[in-house]
């Protein structure tokens, strides 16, 4: 890799708000294939993933919208969002009023982009950059998932993991616009949104992007792992998850 994750995501991108969020602003791209390219070459790696750190997702503005319309399912709380990839619900969670929130992803240019979009807004979210799904759950009130489920092999790895921390009595937040490895018999739909993402690679601009809680399992015999040391555990925290339909009747 010639430069770092820092300076490529700074010059293929732009700052800007996002849409439907604009009280957020991320580093993001125009188009997509051009600078999946851009990123093949400098990695080196034909394979390399998509870019999806520079384009704000349909899941991940629905679940921005559901936290501004809802901040007492956040305010106060540690918050883990798993995937992070630009930052998105990390950051809706802070300005929600998230006491502490962690951001995981794998890719080095995605952690580079959470940390930028993280200063750009005021912010500060700790990046975890590693594959936590083999791990034990975080020591958190709240699990954010946004726009996980667009493939087989990683909605079957994330699924048990959100299950061993909802058992756990953490507080599981789903967005996603219904991709097919969505496992909607294990989830209740919170909200529902119009929501209208930044990259070509979505079926429509505009689409729906609904929010969801995880339905309870069997508890987990696995110990939290602590992100930001000692506090309270997360299974001390109520519940706070507001069904948006309810409210609108």
């Amino acid at each position: 890799m010639a430069a770092s994750p820092r300076a490529f995501v700074l010059r293929h991108t732009h700052l800007r708000p996002v849409p439907g969020l604009d009280e957020i602003r991320l580093h993001l791209a125009d188009e997509v294939l051009p600078l999946w390219h851009a990123v093949q070459l400098e990695t080196h790696d034909p394979d390399a993933a998509l870019p999806y750190w520079a384009f704000a997702w349909a899941g991940g503005l629905a679940i921005g919208r559901y936290l501004r319309e809802h901040p007492e399912a956040v305010a106060g709380r540690r918050v883990f969002d798993l995937a992070s990839g630009s930052g998105l619900c990390a950051l809706a969670a802070l300005h929600a009023g998230a006491s502490a929130v962690a951001g995981a992803d794998i890719d080095a240019f995605a952690a580079a982009a959470i940390g930028l979009n993280a200063r750009a807004n005021g912010y500060r979210v700790t990046v975890v950059r590693r594959d936590v799904l083999d791990e034990a759950a975080p020591e958190v009130g709240v699990i954010l998932a946004g726009d996980c489920w667009y493939d087989a092999r990683l909605a079957e790895r994330v699924l048990p993991w959100l299950h061993r921390a909802r058992a756990r009595g953490i507080d599981i937040l789903v967005g996603d616009p219904g991709r097919r490895y969505l496992p909607i018999d294990e989830l209740v739909e919170l909200a529902s949104y119009d929501v209208r993402t930044t990259t070509e690679l979505e079926d429509l601009e505009r689409k729906q992007g609904r929010v969801y809680a995880l339905r309870p399992a069997g508890a987990s015999t696995q110990p939290a792992r602590a992100i930001w040391g000692s506090g309270r555990r997360s299974d001390d925290v109520p519940p706070r998850i507001h069904d948006s339909r309810e409210a609108t009747t």
